[in-house]
């Protein structure tokens, strides 16, 4: 799993998402790897005519119906959207609301990743068999610098945490990641795949950052 979020940066802006999600799909095609990309939510349509691997960036757990202004999974389903992130660091909610926005996710057999901050946060979300969750060190987010590096403590405990869950969620690895180098780190000490945001949006060349990682996963 090779996830590209978005984010709302000034990179992506206007057609520029269109771009990137067509980059990304001929480095999947060309490397047969799976890129997951989440655009701004209100191009999120318009970007299935170009992936079928679109994701959410955050899904609100509001009611099919009179709930103006919620990104919803049953709506979105109906647009194509295969799956979302949840909790992400700059969109934290509630337990309660990761819990039962699982449940409706799983339901409509949409991918659900959630977003940990910590060990013990993998710990404690495994439990509730989410497809993936992925562990990204708020300090570490959009650094350069990254937790497969700087912390690789932290990915070889959350991988045990979430085996001992003992259920079918496996471990992503986010924040900091800049290079094809940090991704094989990730993956040698146990994580399934990444979730990377800034270092593919903020590089020079989009396919060559892409193409760095993807290959990345074709020699683990």
């Amino acid at each position: 799993m090779f996830i590209i979020n978005f984010k709302n940066y000034d990179e992506i802006a206007g057609t520029k998402s269109t771009r990137l999600a067509k980059s990304a799909a001929k480095i999947a095609k060309k490397h047969s790897v799976k890129i997951i990309v989440c655009p701004p939510q209100h191009l999120m349509s318009e970007i299935t005519r170009i992936s079928s691997d679109v994701f959410a960036q955050h899904l609100d757990n509001a009611k099919v119906g009179s709930t103006t202004g919620f990104v919803i999974p049953e709506i979105v389903k109906k647009s194509r959207i295969t799956g979302s992130l949840i909790n992400h660091s700059e969109h934290r909610i509630p337990s309660n609301e990761i819990e039962e926005i699982i449940i409706r996710m799983r339901e409509l057999k949409m991918t659900s990743v959630v977003c940990v901050q910590d060990v013990n946060e993998a710990w404690k979300y495994s439990k509730l068999n989410p497809d993936y969750i992925a562990i990204e060190p708020p300090e570490l987010i959009g650094s350069g610098k990254a937790v497969s590096k700087e912390k690789p403590e932290v990915i070889i405990d959350a991988v045990k945490a979430v085996k001992k869950a003992n259920n079918s969620t496996q471990l992503l690895c986010g924040a900091g990641i800049v290079s094809g180098e940090d991704v094989s780190r990730a993956l040698e000490l146990g994580a399934k795949g990444i979730l990377v945001a800034s270092g593919i949006v903020k590089a020079k060349n989009w396919e060559k950052a892409i193409e760095e990682f993807a290959l990345a996963f074709n020699k683990k």
